[in-house]
């Protein structure tokens, strides 16, 4: 099911709408009141052959008679689009429309569609830059984006209001990418339990200062959103973050990495794959301070390693359990990375260089190489989200039929890939 608002991008939707049966997919499409100031219903029932809904009362926003037949039938219709629909894509997605699904506000078919479905939800949103800069529109999004629904951001450039920035609707062919990986990926996860770990750890000096990263969980937290979305139990275990955590999935909140290893451990005959995206400290002092220290000259202070959490997982999972390792690298990221591989035992590493601009620590996104014993798979520079359904990908990948378990139980693959 396709949703158009009230955007001059509306007239684009025509294109996504095109490109989706290109892909043999049967699509339907509901209009607001306002998409049909930009582009009329006889459009997209020229290109569907199926009527276009403009309003919860016989198809229009008129009201009923009271004892006409079509009035009932057209007042549960919303049910029965709901029903039938194996995703809801809204293009353009306007920041009215944005705030009455965040809110659960039903005043039209579209909105009242969205309350009613069950099936998985894109939105791409299109509105001037000023607008999707707003707090309450940025509030609105991570809220939607907590109750799993997928945003194809929007792109910048010249706006039809003569501004330039951020706001412009992605384009029609990165929509159904979107929506040709969600269907395609739906459930693929189903009967998994998938052992997420994020954010970074703290290790206290005093009361008041500790060691910490640069670690936002943002990419630990997208592959648990992903993993949800994709049918399987989730366990969350984060170190602080400002994130909140994927509606679903069971959330376990650690500080230190001692208390990390507890939790990972104390759940890990449950998981069948563990994905360890934490930044987890690799040292702590050797005594905390009782009280806060003072200021008053050269300060030394001893550090002993951490827990090797990752290299224990490996040693103490289960036959069967899949564990992914990461490694965030400042300089011959392969190099380091595969090292990493070996030494420790998993089944694949996802290495990224935290030190390209705008990429890794608190960036909204990344590009990584997903490193196995035997290939080397390049996954470029994107969107978190779209990064962590890669990563995704990929570790099912190793689930598959011509992978063989070494005796360390690290996968390989019959032949490499590239």
């Amino acid at each position: 099911m396709v949703g158009v608002s009230g955007g001059i991008a509306a007239y684009k939707a025509a294109e996504v709408v095109r490109s989706l049966q290109r892909h043999a997919l049967e699509v339907r499409v509901v209009m607001t009141r306002a998409a049909m100031e930009f582009i009329q219903p006889l459009t997209f029932a020229s290109l569907t052959g199926h009527k276009v809904i403009t309003g919860l009362w016989n198809g229009s926003d008129q009201s009923p008679a009271d004892s006409s037949d079509s009035a009932l039938e057209s007042a549960i219709e919303h049910i029965a689009e709901a029903q039938w629909a194996d995703a809801l894509v809204v293009a353009p997605a306007t920041a009215n429309v944005l705030a009455k699904f965040a809110h659960g506000i039903a005043d039209d078919f579209l909105t009242t569609m969205y309350l009613a479905t069950t099936a998985p939800t894109i939105v791409a949103p299109a509105m001037n830059v000023n607008m999707w800069q707003h707090a309450a529109t940025l509030a609105n999004v991570e809220t939607l984006q907590h109750r799993g629904v997928r945003i194809v951001a929007p792109g910048s450039g010249y706006l039809a209001c003569g501004m330039t920035g951020d706001g412009r609707m992605a384009e029609p062919e990165a929509i159904v990418e979107s929506v040709l990986a969600l269907l395609q990926r739906r459930n693929d996860l189903a009967g998994e339990v998938v052992l997420v770990t994020a954010g970074g750890t703290r290790e206290a000096v005093d009361p008041v200062r500790f060691l910490g990263n640069r670690s936002s969980g943002k990419m630990g937290y997208a592959i648990a959103e992903a993993a949800q979305n994709r049918g399987a139990r989730v366990i969350l275990i984060s170190g602080p973050t400002a994130l909140r955590p994927p509606a679903g999935c069971e959330f376990i909140s650690i500080t230190t990495a001692e208390e990390m290893r507890g939790a990972v451990l104390g759940r890990l005959k449950e998981a069948t794959m563990v994905i360890k995206s934490a930044a987890v400290a690799d040292y702590r002092p050797v005594v905390r301070a009782e009280q806060k220290i003072k200021r008053v000259g050269p300060l030394t202070i001893e550090l002993v390693p951490t827990e090797d959490i990752l290299a224990e997982v490996v040693e103490k999972r289960r036959p069967g359990t899949l564990v992914i390792g990461f490694a965030a690298e400042t300089e011959n990221p392969l190099e380091h990375g595969r090292a990493k591989l070996f030494r420790k035992g998993v089944d694949a590493i996802v290495v990224n260089d935290v030190s390209r601009p705008g990429l890794g620590f608190d960036s909204e996104n990344n590009a990584a190489t997903f490193l196995t014993t035997s290939t080397v798979i390049d996954l470029p520079e994107m969107d978190k989200r779209r990064l962590a359904d890669r990563i995704l990908d990929e570790v099912i990948a190793l689930r598959r039929p011509q992978s063989v378990v070494s005796e360390s139980g690290a996968g390989k693959y019959a032949e490499p890939r590239e």
